[in-house]
């Protein structure tokens, strides 16, 4: 156990057809990181001598079968082994049900083939399968082990899933890959396919309702959260029904000053509705902030705050976080995030965390340790 708790990180398994005999494929392991570059200028990350002991499930499959599954012990850096029914039409399926703490890369032929078992029928394969695949093909592509096509080819079966995880684990890589190529001139593309994976999921689960009394219409918990989850990625990505549906749901609680929102997709709501309409929703939102004495609502409106698409809405917010009479001190970074993470606000939050860094850093540091301000994927620094 010493290679798994006393080394740092954890391993990727790249898995290699052999192009000069059947049945035979090559096992290699490296230590994985997000950052390869990283790895020539950190001492620490220089160290090749990394090894694990790795027990590697894998199955072999085709259209109609898919074989028991076998266990190999991968100890050393690169290893041959001979996989019994492996022929040029099956593909093989590495570390199954995610039991391993690791990642597992393909050669670009059997990423092809899975891919095209997923479109074909996913189900053949496990729920956790699908869903391990959807977060290692991201996770690789974001690293540079694999090209970005290969996980956005992946997700072309999405709009068959119906399941929570796989659903949940495509999400999870697409709002950080969003908010890279939302800067680029061919965003549109990418808007468009994702909106196409999400529409089928989208008009088949609807929305959450209410009971006369205005508790949540319960489903299973797994359902519901699938829901949530189709619900934000379209809104998020710019299906007119949800945008339309989310104004009237606000539109309706302003009228009436009675909240029929429910609960579990009110972030999402007030969100795309701060975004979409006029000022007033903003300090509709605002005042809501101030009145409610419920911390958990007072969170998810401070947060909504932040999706405005005006500018001055945004930079009043930011000056407003450093008040900590209006919005408490432990929540004035979570605003600069949040605004960060919003297009029009990005260059606003970067200017206000240089120009206010000496209150910033004096304020924060009390409450914050350093991660949260620079390292991680969900550090401000990481954001801006």
């Amino acid at each position: 156990m010493d290679q798994w708790t006393l080394q740092m990180g954890y391993p990727v398994i790249t898995i290699l057809g052999n192009t000069t005999a059947e049945n035979r494929i090559i096992i290699t392991q490296q230590h994985f990181i997000y950052d390869i570059s990283a790895k020539t200028k950190a001492l620490k990350l220089q160290n090749n001598s990394y090894l694990w002991q790795i027990p590697l499930t894998i199955v072999v499959g085709n259209r109609s079968h898919v074989s028991s599954e076998a266990i190999i012990w991968v100890s050393n850096k690169s290893e041959h082994h001979r996989i019994t029914y492996l022929d040029k039409g099956s593909w093989l399926l590495g570390n199954i049900n995610q039991t391993g703490y690791f990642r597992v890369n393909y050669d670009l032929r059997n990423w092809r083939l899975l891919i095209d078992q997923l479109i074909r029928n996913h189900e053949v394969l496990s729920v956790s399968n699908r869903a391990g695949l959807i977060d290692d093909a991201f996770s690789l592509a974001r690293a540079g082990y694999l090209p970005q096509n290969i996980p956005l080819e992946i997700i072309r079966y999405l709009s068959e899933e119906k399941d929570f995880l796989p659903w949940h684990a495509a999400s999870r890589a697409l709002y950080p890959l969003d908010k890279l190529l939302d800067r680029m001139e061919n965003y549109n593309i990418f808007n468009e396919y994702i909106l196409k994976q999400v529409a089928t999921t989208y008009i088949k689960l609807g929305w959450p309702k209410n009971n006369f009394n205005g508790s949540l219409v319960q489903a299973s918990y797994q359902h519901e959260e699938l829901r949530r989850e189709v619900i934000m990625l379209a809104c998020s990505f710019g299906n007119k029904h949800c945008h339309q549906q989310a104004s009237t749901l606000i539109s309706d609680w302003i009228s009436s000053n009675r909240n029929r929102i429910p609960l579990n997709v009110r972030d999402i709501v007030y969100c795309t509705g701060v975004s979409l309409l006029d000022e007033d929703v903003w300090e509709f939102i605002w005042m809501k902030f101030h009145s409610t004495t419920a911390v958990s609502e007072k969170k998810i409106l401070l947060e909504a705050l932040t999706c405005s698409d005006d500018r001055n809405l945004l930079n009043r917010l930011l000056n407003l976080s450093l008040n900590s009479e209006v919005v408490l001190d432990q929540d004035a970074i979570d605003v600069i995030i949040h605004v960060a993470r919003n297009p029009h606000g990005r260059d606003l939050a970067w200017k206000f965390f240089r120009d206010k860094w000496k209150i910033l850093n004096t304020s924060c540091s009390k409450i914050y340790s350093q991660d949260i301000l620079f390292h991680g994927e969900n550090s401000l620094a990481s954001i801006l």
